[in-house]
Formats: structure tokens, C-alpha cells, sequence
């Protein structure tokens, strides 16, 4: 580990690919010094259920191994697309497998969303996904098991390759007009759910809770958050109620 000090604990992301293949900009950080956030890859080819199950079932289990003998106290399987093609049940049974493997706490960003919109008493959501029809079926058909009522989806028909390719403005700039479509179909949600990457969706987060008057949720703020619900980190503001601890 880089640093001199010992971290406090240390967060274990499964991410779909690294950092070669989708670079992100420096990120402001959502969790304290002290908490160390390491990640491996399943250096997924697409989002087809083909693509998906390879990557997990010739990489996941190496990534498990890597982020626990690293001192992982937590690994969470990061990405939507990945959970919604596995399903849920597969899910949930992974996670329970990981966490006999490793005796840490196993999570999935799928599994926080739900929580997290379960947290704020959501149960009618509007969806905002840049995915294709075919994703989004699978999408709704997770959400649904878990007790969600799926209002309206929106889709501009990316796999993994159109994800990736989108430079951060032209992400941010998408989030807004899927959300904000989303919300037009389904001006009655209890909630919102806008599926995509931190550094491309978080920005929506408190502009569309504050023009909507609705909890927003995008995956990648539940893994912090489930540390901020832990007592394991501090509240954080300024990214909307979530994050906030409220």
C-alpha cells in the first residue's frame, strides 16, 4: 500500500475493466484518508450475457483472491450491467460464496442501489440508463425481483464499448438529458436511479434532487455510502441526501 500510515480500513472493488481501458480523471475524494480503496479487474470484453459470464467465470475469483490478500475488509462487484446479465439470483449466491472465501463483507453495486433506494422508502422509480433495450430488460427484471416498481427506462442503446469510448463532458452531458427524460415519463416517481459511472452521473445527483424534489441514487455513490451507514466513514456534502446520511 502507498503512504506511510496504516489505512483504517481498506475497500475491495471487482470493476468490470481497469484503468487502461477506461481511464478516469483524479476523483474528489467521497471517503477519508485513512480508508484505502484498492480494485481489480474482470477485464470484461462487452456487456453480453457471453461477455459477462466469461469475465466472471475466468477472472472473478482471481480478483477476490487479489483484493483479500491485499487486506480487503470489504469487496463490492462494481457495475450494473454486470449484476443485471448474472441476475440476481447469481448474484446473491456470489456474494455468498465470496464471503465464506474471505470472511469479509461481500457486495454488489446492484445490491446497494436497491438498498439505498429501499433506505429512502422508494418503491416507484423512474430509471435513467444509457444502455441498450436488451441491458435494460435484464435491468428491470433485478430491480423488479428485489420489490421495485420500474415506471420508465431510457436508453441510448451503449454496450460496454459506446460506455467507454465517451469522453467525461459528453457522459455528464448525457446524464442530464436521460435523467430529465426519465423524469418526463415519470413525473410521479418516488425516486430516481440514473445507472452510470461516479465521474460521469454523480454531478446530476443534487441538481435533479433539488428540481425534482426526489432522492437520487447512482450506483457508484452506494459503495461509499454502505461505509457511511456502517458508522465506518463520516457523512459527506455537497453530492446530495444520500451521501449526506439522510
Amino acid at each position: 500500500m502507498a503512504g506511510s500510515t496504516k489505512p483504517r480500513y481498506i475497500a475491495g472493488s471487482v470493476n468490470p475493466v481497469n484503468a487502461d481501458r477506461h481511464p478516469l480523471p483524479k476523483q474528489e475524494p467521497l471517503l477519508p484518508a485513512d480508508i484505502a480503496q484498492i480494485s481489480a479487474s474482470i477485464d470484461v470484453t462487452d456487456y453480453t450475457p457471453e461477455g459477462v459470464q466469461d469475465a466472471i467465470a475466468k477472472r472473478y475469483w482471481h480478483c477476490v483472491d487479489e483484493l483479500a490478500s491485499n487486506g480487503a475488509q470489504s469487496i463490492t462487484l462494481a457495475g450494473l450491467p454486470i449484476a443485471s446479465q448474472l441476475t440476481r439470483p447469481r448474484v446473491l449466491q456470489l456474494l455468498e460464496e465470496t464471503h465464506k472465501k474471505t470472511g469479509v463483507t461481500a457486495d454488489a453495486h446492484a445490491e446497494a442501489t436497491i438498498a439505498a433506494l429501499k433506505h429512502f422508502g422508494a418503491k416507484r422509480i423512474a430509471v435513467a440508463s444509457r444502455w441498450t433495450d436488451a441491458l435494460n430488460v435484464k435491468l428491470i427484471d433485478y430491480l423488479q425481483q428485489a420489490g421495485l416498481e420500474i415506471l420508465t427506462i431510457t436508453s441510448a442503446s451503449q454496450w460496454a464499448s459506446q460506455a467507454f469510448s465517451m469522453s467525461i463532458e459528453e457522459g455528464v452531458k448525457l446524464a442530464f438529458q436521460l435523467g430529465r427524460e426519465a423524469m418526463r415519463k415519470a413525473p410521479k416517481a418516488d425516486a430516481l436511479l440514473v445507472a452510470g459511472g461516479a465521474w460521469r452521473s454523480m454531478p446530476v445527483v443534487p441538481y435533479f434532487e433539488e428540481e425534482y424534489g426526489i432522492p437520487v441514487v447512482t450506483n457508484p455513490i452506494t459503495q461509499p455510502w454502505r461505509l457511511i451507514a456502517a458508522g465506518v466513514a463520516p457523512p459527506v456534502q455537497g453530492w446530495g441526501r444520500l451521501l449526506a446520511g439522510k
